[in-house]
């Protein structure tokens, strides 16, 4: 990305871009926010009106998979670019990327009984982790899964949390 190709885009000229950022870096990273709030917005959006907490980390992952299938470009800036090449806000990973409401849902789980591995922080990560990695392989393995990626999802969602639960 150049900040010529920016102006290009938004039809100012390159100077006038410096008027509200000071580099390429400031711009990134306003960009990389304002993706941030949309993913977090979308994904709260999809699952806050769910009231039990194994459906709603469902619908949590679901969510996520489909802003990623939604918006490659956006998600590729926000997690599948090395940070020496791409500032985050310094949030990125936990109250802007909605790990903080994945944390809050696995903690409301665990209260009801509905999970019951005890560290929070092991079961949200893992979560994470499985849902970034399919969306990551949607994104980029053209044709992944040949199952269909809403039968995937369903498939191992299911899985983890039936290995979850008691």
């Amino acid at each position: 990305m150049s900040i010529r190709a920016v102006a290009d885009a938004v039809g100012v000229t390159p100077p006038s871009i410096y008027l509200h950022f000071a580099d390429k870096s400031a711009l990134l990273l306003a960009v990389c926010e304002e993706q941030f709030r949309a993913f977090g917005q979308y994904v709260e959006s999809c699952c806050a009106h769910i009231d039990d907490p194994i459906e709603q980390l469902k619908a949590r992952g679901r969510a996520y998979i489909q802003f990623g299938i939604e918006h490659p470009e956006a998600y590729r800036l926000m997690f599948m670019t090395p940070t020496s090449q791409m500032p985050r806000p310094d949030d990125a990973m936990s109250n802007a990327s909605g790990f903080c409401h994945l944390r809050d849902n696995v903690v409301r789980a665990q209260e009801t009984g509905a999970i019951t591995e005890p560290d929070t922080e092991l079961v949200a990560t893992g979560l994470w982790a499985m849902v970034h990695g399919m969306t990551s392989l949607a994104i980029c393995v053209p044709g992944f899964p040949e199952v269909g990626l809403d039968r995937m999802v369903e498939h191992v969602g299911a899985t983890y949390c039936k290995g979850l639960m008691p």
